[in-house]
C-alpha cells in the first residue's frame, strides 16, 4: 500500500499570536486550544505562540509562549516582527480582536503585520456592523496585509464582503473550535457539585454588564414557583478590564437582585476562571445552558459553542452567532431583556423531557463539526493553501514597508511616571524641583495641574498604561482645576501656596487660556465617563470669560482647546461662534502686524511661540479658511527656520527673548518651546500632509534627547523627568513640572503622530 503523501509537506513552523492562558479572556483560551490543536494534528510541526501583554509584567505563560508584545509599546510590534522573520516561521495565525492592540483602532498591529515576510492568517473574533473610520480603516488593512481572513460565523461573512469589500475568494468559514467530549446525561456529576435531584441552569463567561445575568435571575420566581427544585449557576470571574475601572459593582448588582426576590437558595455563584476539564463538568451537569446577551452584535461566542459541543439544550436571546448556531431547532431564542418569556421557555423546557433531549441531540450532532481535531485540520488546510499560493505569486511589499519603517526609524523612549507621581501629592501637582526633589516653597499653579491633565488623558489613548494609574492622576488634576475655577467671576485663579492659600482671585488671561487648551484637549481624548462630563462642564463655564481676551497667546491657548472640544462635540454652536470670533481676531492681528522679513503678530518672539501658529492652522482648517491655514504654515516655516541651525533644534532662549532687528538670545533654551514646536509640525503634517512637517516634528523632539547646541540630553531616563533647560553653561538639572509635562506631552504627540501614521498608510495592493 502507498503512503499518503504528507498534505502539509513544507510546513516546518507556525505561529499563533494572541492572548494567551493564564490571562483570563475567552481569546487566551482559543489561542491556547488552537496551538494545542495544531501541535496535536501535525507533530511534526513546530506551533508555538506570540502572546499579547495587557500588563508590563505579563504572565507565567507556559513554553509555548516564545515571545511577548506589550500591546501599547509599538516598538514591540517591529521588534516581534524581527523575531518571526529571523525564526523562519512559515505561517503566522493571528487572533484578532480591537481591543486586544494598542494604538487607535488597534492599528500598531500594522506595524507587525506589514514588516512580516510570511503569509499571514487571521482569525477574526469581532467584525463591527456599524464601525467607525478608524475602525473601518484598520480592518480593511488587516484584510490587505492578511493572505486569508478566518470567520466563524456566516454573518460575519456577509459584513466583510458587504460592509468592508473583502473579496468573498479571501474569506474562509471555520467553526469556533470546541473539546470533543461524550454525550452524557446531566445527572452524572450532579453529586460531585451538591446539585444531585436538582434541575440545573447554567450561564458561564467572564462576568461583564453586557452579559444580561440580571434577566435570568427576575425570570427565576416564575420557574421556582413551577419547580421549586431548580438551581441556577452562575460560572466565572469579573473580567479583568471591568474589574480594573468599575470594581465588582456588576456582581454586587447581581447579588443584591438575588436578595431582593428572595432565591438566594437558587443561585450559586462560582466566582473562579476554572480549567478547561473543570469547565466540561459544569456544562454536564446543566439541564438548561442560557446566553442571554442584552445585545444583537456579537458575532461569536466561545461559551455558546461550548455548551452546545457538550449537548445541551441551550436557549438564548437572538444575538447574530445565536442565530446563527441555534437554527433548525438546535436551541430556543428569547427577545432580549424579557425575563417573561426566558421564565416560559425554561419551563416548557423543563416539563417536556423529550422536546429537551431532541434539541441537545440536534446541538451535539451539528458540533462534530467543531471539535478541536477537526478545526485543526481546517486551519492546517488553509495555512497549506495561502503558502503555496505565495510561492506562485510573491506578493510585492517592498514600498508599503519602507512607508512604514520611514515613519517609525527610530524607538520612542517608553514612557516613565516616576517623576510625574513623586511631583503629585494630594492636592495636585507642585510647580518646582530642586533636582529631582519635589520643592514646597513655590507650591501649585493651575497652569502645571492643566498640563497634567492632558498629559494624564493622552497617556491612557497612546502609551503604555496598564498598572500606570493615569486614569486615577487625570482625576486628582481635574480635582484641582474644578477648585481652581472661581465661580464668582467666571476665571481660573493661578497660583497657590503649598498651605492650600490662593495667591489670587484671578489669573492672567494666558493662564486661563492653558486651562482651557488642556481640557478642551483632554474632552478630545478621555474615555471616563465621569471626568469627561466634568471636564465638559468646566470647559464650557470657562469658555465664556474668554470671547473679550486679547492676549495672542491666551486666544491662541483657548483656540487650541476649542479645536481639541470640538473634535469630540462638533455640533456645539456656542461653542463654533467663540471660536470663529478669537480666530478672526488672531488672524487679523497676525495681517496687521507682519511683514515681508518678519512676518509674525508681534515684534517680539518670546514663550510658546509655535502656539501662535498651530492656533490659525487648526482654526483654519476647521472653518474651511484657506487664508487662516496659509497664514499658520508661513509664520510657522519662519518660525521654524530662524530656530534651526546645524540640522537641530535652537529654541529662542528666555534671557533676552528676540526682538525685530534685535539680536536673538540663544540660551536660555526651555523645555516648552521645543514642547510648542512639536505640537506646531504636528498639526502642520497634518492638515498639508506635507512630509517635511514629520521631520521637523521629530527634530524639535530629539532636543530632548540630546539633539542640541550643547549635545546633552535634557530627559532623564532614570526619573522620567525632563530638566528645566539648557544654560549657555550646561544643563539646569532641576526637574520641574512645567519641563517634565513638555517632555510627556511631545513624547505622546509623537506617539500619536505613529500611530495616525500606521493608521492612515495604504498599501500598495489597495482595492480600496
Amino acid at each position: 500500500m502507498i503512503p499518503e503523501e504528507h498534505p502539509f509537506e513544507g510546513l516546518t513552523s507556525i505561529a499563533v499570536i494572541g492572548n494567551y492562558l493564564p490571562r483570563q479572556c475567552g481569546i487566551a483560551t482559543f489561542t491556547r486550544d488552537l496551538v494545542e490543536g495544531l501541535s496535536d494534528r501535525a507533530k511534526d510541526i513546530n506551533c508555538w505562540a506570540i502572546a499579547m501583554n495587557d500588563r508590563a509584567e505579563g504572565y507565567a505563560y507556559p513554553e509555548k509562549v516564545r515571545f511577548e508584545i506589550n500591546q501599547n509599546k509599538l516598538a514591540d510590534y517591529g521588534i516581534a516582527a524581527q523575531f518571526l522573520n529571523i525564526s523562519h516561521t512559515d505561517i503566522v495565525c493571528l487572533q484578532h480582536e480591537f481591543g486586544i492592540f494598542g494604538g487607535p483602532a488597534g492599528s500598531h498591529l500594522l506595524k507587525l503585520l506589514s514588516n512580516l515576510h510570511m503569509p499571514v492568517v487571521t482569525t477574526l473574533h469581532t467584525v463591527l456592523k456599524d464601525p467607525s473610520p478608524e475602525y473601518r480603516n484598520v480592518m480593511i488593512k488587516l484584510g490587505e496585509l492578511s493572505d486569508k481572513l478566518v470567520v466563524m460565523s456566516r454573518k460575519a461573512e456577509q459584513f466583510l464582503q458587504e460592509i468592508y469589500g473583502i473579496p468573498r475568494e479571501k474569506i474562509a468559514f471555520i467553526h469556533h473550535g470546541i473539546p470533543d467530549m461524550p454525550f452524557i446525561d446531566s445527572s452524572f456529576h450532579k453529586e460531585k457539585f451538591d446539585v444531585e435531584g436538582k434541575r440545573v441552569l447554567l450561564t458561564f463567561g467572564l462576568l461583564s454588564p453586557n452579559k444580561g445575568i440580571e434577566t435570568v435571575l427576575q425570570a427565576l420566581p416564575a420557574v421556582i414557583d413551577r419547580y421549586p427544585d431548580v438551581m441556577y449557576i452562575i460560572l466565572g470571574t469579573t473580567h479583568p478590564h471591568v474589574l480594573q475601572t468599575k470594581g465588582e459593582a456588576y456582581r454586587i448588582m447581581l447579588q443584591q437582585i438575588v436578595h431582593n426576590l428572595n432565591i438566594s437558595d437558587h443561585v450559586i455563584f462560582q466566582n473562579n476562571f476554572v480549567p478547561l476539564r473543570d469547565l466540561c463538568e459544569f456544562l454536564g451537569i446543566a439541564d438548561i445552558y442560557i446566553t442571554p446577551y442584552l445585545e444583537e452584535a456579537q458575532i461569536t461566542s466561545g461559551t455558546l459553542a461550548y455548551a452546545m459541543g457538550t449537548g445541551k439544550a441551550v436557549i438564548s436571546t437572538p444575538y447574530w452567532y445565536a442565530q446563527e448556531m441555534l437554527a433548525h431547532g438546535r436551541g430556543k431564542i428569547v427577545p432580549f431583556n424579557n425575563p417573561a418569556a426566558l421564565a416560559e421557555q425554561i419551563n416548557a423546557l423543563l416539563c417536556d423531557d423529550t422536546q429537551r433531549h431532541a434539541i441537545r441531540k440536534k446541538a451535539y450532532t451539528f458540533t462534530r463539526e467543531a471539535v478541536w481535531e477537526k478545526v485543526s485540520k481546517n486551519y492546517l488546510d488553509i495555512f497549506n493553501e495561502v503558502r503555496q499560493k505565495r510561492i506562485r505569486h510573491p506578493r510585492p511589499r517592498h514600498s508599503y514597508v519602507e512607508n512604514i519603517k520611514a515613519i517609525t526609524r527610530f524607538d520612542l523612549p517608553e514612557i516613565k511616571l516616576d517623576h510625574l507621581r513623586s511631583m503629585t501629592d494630594d492636592t495636585g501637582i507642585l510647580q518646582h524641583a530642586d533636582h529631582t526633589i519635589p520643592s514646597r516653597l513655590h507650591g501649585y499653579c493651575t497652569d502645571d495641574n492643566a498640563r497634567a491633565l492632558l498629559a494624564a488623558a493622552m497617556g491612557q489613548r497612546y502609551l503604555p498604561t496598564n498598572g500606570l494609574g493615569l486614569d486615577a492622576l487625570s482625576g486628582h488634576y481635574l480635582g484641582f482645576l474644578l477648585y481652581a475655577y472661581n465661580e464668582t467671576n467666571g476665571r481660573f485663579r493661578n497660583f497657590m501656596t503649598y498651605a492650600r492659600v490662593w495667591v489670587e482671585e484671578t489669573g492672567s488671561e494666558d493662564s486661563h487660556g492653558r486651562a482651557l487648551w488642556c481640557l478642551g484637549k483632554a474632552v478630545a481624548f478621555l474615555e471616563n465617563s465621569d471626568h469627561l462630563a466634568m471636564s465638559t462642564i468646566l470647559f464650557k463655564k470657562a469658555l465664556i470669560a474668554t470671547e473679550h481676551f486679547r492676549s495672542p497667546r491666551a486666544v491662541a491657548f483657548c483656540l487650541v482647546g476649542l479645536d481639541g472640544y470640538l473634535e469630540k462635540f462638533s455640533g456645539d454652536s456656542d461653542a463654533k461662534r467663540i471660536r470663529d470670533v478669537l480666530a478672526e481676531r488672531l488672524f487679523t492681528q497676525f495681517c496687521e502686524n507682519k511683514t515681508d522679513d518678519w512676518p509674525w503678530i508681534e515684534d517680539t518672539l518670546n514663550y510658546a511661540n509655535a502656539k501662535l501658529s498651530q492656533a490659525l492652522l487648526v482654526s483654519g482648517r476647521r472653518m474651511e479658511n484657506h487664508e487662516m491655514v496659509k497664514m499658520g504654515l508661513d509664520s510657522l516655516t519662519w518660525l521654524f527656520s530662524i530656530q534651526t541651525a546645524d540640522h537641530h533644534f535652537v529654541p529662542i532662549g528666555c534671557n533676552g527673548w528676540y526682538r525685530k532687528k534685535g539680536e536673538r538670545a540663544r540660551f536660555d533654551q526651555q523645555p516648552i518651546e521645543a514642547k510648542s514646536m512639536v505640537e506646531a509640525c504636528a498639526a502642520a503634517y497634518d492638515i498639508s500632509h506635507d512630509r517635511q512637517w514629520f521631520e521637523n516634528a521629530v527634530m524639535c523632539f530629539n532636543w530632548f534627547l540630546g539633539h542640541n547646541d550643547l549635545n546633552m540630553p535634557l530627559y532623564d531616563p532614570k526619573t522620567g523627568g525632563c530638566r528645566d533647560g539648557l544654560m549657555v553653561d550646561g544643563i539646569n538639572q532641576n526637574q520641574g513640572a512645567e519641563s517634565t509635562l513638555a517632555w510627556l506631552l511631545s513624547l505622546m504627540t509623537l506617539q500619536k503622530l505613529y500611530a495616525d501614521e500606521l493608521l492612515h498608510q495604504s498599501s500598495p495592493w489597495s482595492t480600496g
